[in-house]
């Protein structure tokens, strides 16, 4: 398995490529937006915390959720700032929660097939 040197800039940049988008007051069109905004959020949130979890696979599960979810819930602050021309929606941050948290469970479940001893998360 590659290196957490390796993931961590990865995961800085589409944590900052994340949270340039969520800001930006008139987003590009991309190809998803066709699935809607709840699958964009929930699609960048999910590619964070695979991220986040090859970065720091010392940390609990649990405590990366956490860090995830409140990103999660500032940009929905961020994005109620008039100025941006956004929409702050509560229902993007549980997204965007469920999103980070279904992929933690499942790196979790899969610690074992990777050759990692499991980590209790409690």
């Amino acid at each position: 398995m590659p290196s957490e040197r390796l993931f961590r800039p990865l995961f800085l940049i589409a944590t900052a490529f994340t949270l340039f988008m969520a800001l930006l007051p008139k987003p590009p069109a991309l190809p998803i937006d066709r699935f809607g905004d709840k699958f964009e959020h929930m699609l960048a949130f999910a590619t964070l915390a695979l991220l986040a979890r090859l970065s720091f696979r010392a940390e609990r599960g649990w405590r990366l959720l956490e860090h995830l979810s409140f990103f999660g819930a500032l940009i929905e602050v961020f994005q109620a700032i008039p100025a941006l021309h956004r929409d702050c929606d509560f229902r993007d941050w549980v997204a965007d929660t469920i999103a980070a948290g279904a992929v933690l469970l499942a790196a979790r479940a899969l610690r074992p097939l990777a050759g990692e001893s499991p980590v209790s998360d409690g």
